[in-house]
């Protein structure tokens, strides 16, 4: 085996053990304490010109998106077009915040989310950016008031019409993610390799979304942390 194959290998391997632990913990979640993630990171500066709102482009953006009281709302329909006339892609509004892209070190992001009951089918926070054949290098969906990893495996179950705390931290350099629901620990992903990330939360149907998909966020933050 060649030394990069090698690598890649013990790489794989020491995710996979990691989510073991992280499984077996989850399992017996209620004697988790919640951690800050947040520690060793620090803060940067982030304000609604780093938001860019995208929406179907036929539609007004007050029809899809309002900001009030400190939170984002978002909301699309399944029969909705997409974000640009040229896009094939399916129906959203999405944040994705500007001037953080990153394609090496250690992000995070922290926000407060809420789904509404019904929405299923939609990814309502990604990591956007890895190699092909892929898009994204995480997505965090809900599917009948789950949230999951893509379509699997469950993270957080019963989801709906409550406030939540995500925080997720990409190391680039190290490959790979960690998601925390309300503080504690529920996934460690492998990266997906790529040149340029960012950060997207909002709602963007999927497979088998539902007709309306609404999400809602507040306390948004970027966080790096120092080398």
């Amino acid at each position: 085996m060649d030394p990069f194959g090698r690598m890649g290998y013990i790489c794989k391997a020491m995710v996979a053990v990691l989510n073991l632990l992280v499984c077996y913990s989850f399992i017996h979640v209620a004697r988790c304490s919640p951690v800050d993630p947040t520690l060793g990171f620090t803060d940067l500066p982030l304000n609604q010109s780093n938001l860019e709102v995208q929406k179907p482009y036929n539609v007004p953006e007050s029809e899809r998106y309002s900001f009030v009281d400190g939170v984002h709302k978002m909301w699309v329909y399944s029969t909705d077009d997409p974000h640009s006339i040229n896009s094939r892609t399916l129906p959203r509004t999405e944040i994705g915040i500007r001037g953080y892209g990153y394609n090496s070190g250690v992000w995070q992001f922290e926000g407060h989310g809420f789904v509404r009951n019904g929405t299923s089918g939609v990814c309502i926070m990604q990591v956007f950016g890895s190699a092909p054949p892929h898009a994204t290098t995480f997505m965090l969906r809900t599917y009948n008031g789950s949230l999951t990893y893509y379509t699997n495996p469950v993270l957080v179950p019963n989801m709906w019409g409550r406030w939540f705390k995500l925080n997720v931290i990409h190391d680039v350099d190290a490959s790979y993610l960690k998601i925390y629901i309300d503080g504690v620990l529920v996934y460690v992903a492998p990266g997906r390799g790529g040149t340029y990330h960012s950060f997207k939360f909002g709602v963007y149907a999927q497979d088998y979304d539902s007709y309306c998909m609404e999400s809602h966020w507040k306390g948004i933050r970027v966080l790096k942390k120092c080398s």
